[in-house]
């Protein structure tokens, strides 16, 4: 297999070529690319789904926000683990990773759009929507970078990038930790925008640049799918590959999410 190393360690090397020196033999049906993006669609409007789902939850019934956060979380983390270990899971272990995802995204739209509100600032349209807009044109620009080759993630370019989120991963762990005490990293925390100041610019910088980090990961997902599919994985495959490509998209919404909670307490319009 290829020399990359993509950021999910379901669609590494290891992982890939054992699932296709296991299946090879068989003389199973092989993948294609148009294949797991049908079910990259497939995944995402289970998402969306999802997340409609998880919005109107905590609408409707607020006490329950952090049940369905820790639910979420956990439900996400272990069918992601669960998949790394044993990719033939990824055929019913996608769509339920893309639902409770979605869940989770969804409450955590509503809850940033609230407090929003509650200080007077009006979101047309809302966050969900627009962070959904934002992911899905990174995702077509990235796709459009990695099929016309202005953009090539080599071996160096996959390094320096694990590098990179090695240390946003870190950062994210501590900031998790220090949470338990009462302690907020002022650059991270996304009250920081709201109170103004030097530490919302530069907290908006950080998220810009972590975007851009998650974006960046599909060039390499991208490349690795391709390579995948060039060397004959069985079509079971394509729901590991979409698995992946899952991965990346919840993250650059995420970021996107908070993105643009940052740029609307920082400069949107007070009622």
């Amino acid at each position: 297999m290829s020399t990359l190393s993509s950021t999910n360690p379901v669609l590494s090397d290891h992982a890939l070529g054992q699932t296709l020196a296991r299946e090879r033999a068989f003389g199973t049906e092989t993948a294609s690319l148009q294949g797991v993006m049908q079910k990259t669609s497939i995944a995402v409007g289970l998402a969306i789904a999802g997340g409609a789902g998880g919005y109107w939850l905590v609408q409707s019934f607020p006490s329950i926000m952090w049940i369905a956060a820790i639910a979420s979380i956990v439900i996400s983390l272990v069918m992601f683990f669960t998949i790394s270990r044993s990719p033939k899971a990824a055929m019913i272990g996608t769509p339920l990773y893309a639902i409770v995802q979605g869940v989770g995204l969804g409450a955590l739209s509503f809850v940033l759009e609230q407090i929003l509100l509650n200080s007077g600032i009006n979101v047309p349209g809302g966050l969900a929507m627009q962070a959904f807009v934002i992911t899905g044109s990174i995702m077509a620009s990235m796709l459009a970078l990695h099929t016309f080759g202005i953009v090539r993630a080599g071996p160096r370019f996959t390094s320096v990038l694990g590098v990179v989120t090695l240390g946003i991963f870190l950062t994210y762990l501590v900031s998790f930790i220090l949470s338990f005490f009462g302690i907020q990293m002022p650059f991270l925390s996304l009250g920081s925008a709201l109170e103004g100041g030097q530490a919302a610019w530069i907290g908006l910088g950080i998220n810009a640049l972590i975007l851009v980090v998650a974006s960046l990961w599909l060039l390499v997902d991208f490349a690795q799918i391709d390579e995948a599919v060039a060397a004959g994985a069985p079509k079971s495959m394509e729901w590991l590959l979409a698995f992946g490509l899952v991965v990346s998209l919840a993250w650059v919404y995420a970021e996107s999410l908070k993105l643009l909670f940052r740029l609307y307490a920082m400069f949107g319009r007070r009622e």
